[in-house]
């Protein structure tokens, strides 16, 4: 994706104002540890504003637009990779959204790109997601470390 300044500018702007940065923990049953990091930007708009969030898509180049049920629409970016070549375009721009790039882009430097979590280091991520809570003013949030914790404890022990 190649946005010019001006395009980086306003996309940031629109992040910082009507956008969100979220990493989650999911879980997952088919998955060795039990959860899944989820990486995401989600830029929201009334859906009779929807062309807005096509043409971000446009200039973006991944992701989905949808159509929620309450009259809002969203257009979605997940996945690490995908995220942070967003995020790091926008940076310099951002204002509201800097500690969320900025949490993102350490958590970003611990997940591994070609090699599967082990036990510990979704442990050692979960606890920055956590951060994430309050970045957000999360209210929902249920899986946290401790509750990665929990279920790790009632797993039998594995080698990792």
């Amino acid at each position: 994706m190649k946005l010019s300044e001006l395009e980086k500018a306003y996309i940031a702007g629109f992040l910082d104002g009507d956008g969100c940065v979220m990493f989650q923990l999911v879980r997952r049953k088919d998955y060795i540890y039990g959860y899944q990091v989820r990486v995401s930007v989600v830029f929201y708009q009334k859906k009779s504003h929807i062309d807005h969030l096509y043409w971000l898509h446009k200039k973006c180049g991944k992701g989905y637009v949808r159509v929620r049920n309450d009259g809002m629409a969203e257009y979605t970016i997940v996945g690490i990779q995908s995220v942070m070549d967003l995020l790091v375009q926008l940076k310099p721009n951002l204002r509201l959204k800097k500690p969320h790039v900025l949490l993102a882009e350490e958590i970003a430097k611990r997940l591994p790109r070609y090699t599967r979590l082990n036990q510990e280091l979704l442990l050692d991520v979960s606890q920055l997601i956590d951060q994430y809570t309050h970045l957000n003013y999360s209210k929902r949030r249920t899986n946290t470390t401790a509750t990665l914790q929990a279920f790790f404890s009632q797993k039998i022990p594995r080698n990792d």
